[in-house]
């Protein structure tokens, strides 16, 4: 797998897939971000090893040229002197640094094509792995939500809800049953104090009654033209009459007193 794939994968990954799988997410992002890591530090060495290179080429390019310049001034000295053949050796070794010269400029300028290519890629790259890091806690954040959620989601399907309702249930028919038994006692009470009232009044009817029967019992007075009774007749009608008066007045008073 090349670089870039890793890091596309890494920063376009879906996080439902990530969790969907048997491997640790937060460990797979970790490994991505290792390995691009190791990535850097090898193109950084890369980069490194292509400038020593274009600067060692760079050295010989300077060099060559410093030569051609050497043997040009000996060609004209040797001339100046009148040794022909003197020029032309110094100048045949000047062609030789030439033809050096003008390879190692065009190995040169590929140098540094590929070092100014290899500085931006390294820059992408670091670029890159700073927002992968970035990105990784993000979604980390975002696994550890997914965690919580999915365990709660879990705990909720867990959980008996018809069981609970039930037993909820159950206490509400408790509660109403225990108000129906305390209102049916209540009821019961106000029925009793009223059959209390009912029978006291019904007795004081039979009270009532009772004493006027008392009454229509009671012999009648004696009319004037009567003949007198005997000394002891006219001295027991009184008595009597004396205790049935005396038994409807405590009759009076007991009904006065309830």
């Amino acid at each position: 797998m090349g670089l870039f794939d890793r890091i596309k994968r890494v920063v376009s990954a879906n996080l439902n897939d990530l969790v969907n799988k048997a491997e640790d997410p937060e460990k797979m992002l970790e490994q991505a971000i290792l390995e691009m890591q190791e990535d850097l530090v090898q193109l950084r060495q890369g980069v490194a090893q292509a400038i020593a290179a274009q600067k060692r080429t760079d050295k010989q390019y300077t060099d060559a040229q410093n030569e051609i310049n050497k043997w040009q001034r000996n060609a004209q000295l040797a001339l100046q002197k009148g040794d022909e053949n003197l020029a032309r050796q110094a100048l045949e070794r000047k062609k030789t640094y030439t033809d050096t010269s003008g390879a190692l400029k065009t190995s040169l300028d590929q140098q540094s094509t590929q070092v100014e290519t290899l500085k931006r890629n390294l820059i992408q790259l670091e670029s890159k792995i700073s927002e992968a890091k970035t990105k990784k806690e993000m979604l980390k954040a975002r696994i550890t939500t997914a965690k919580a959620q999915e365990q709660l989601q879990g705990m909720v399907r867990g959980m008996n809800t018809s069981s609970a309702m039930a037993a909820f249930e159950r206490m509400e028919e408790k509660v109403l049953m225990q108000e129906a038994r305390a209102q049916s006692a209540e009821e019961l009470a106000g029925a009793d104090l009223e059959s209390q009232f009912a029978r006291l009044e019904g007795s004081s009817d039979v009270d009532d009654e009772l004493a006027a029967l008392k009454a229509q019992m009671l012999p009648p007075a004696t009319p004037q033209s009567q003949p007198q009774l005997p000394p002891q007749q006219q001295t027991a009608a009184p008595k009597s009459n004396e205790v049935v008066d005396a038994e409807l007045d405590s009759l009076r008073k007991q009904l006065d007193q309830m």
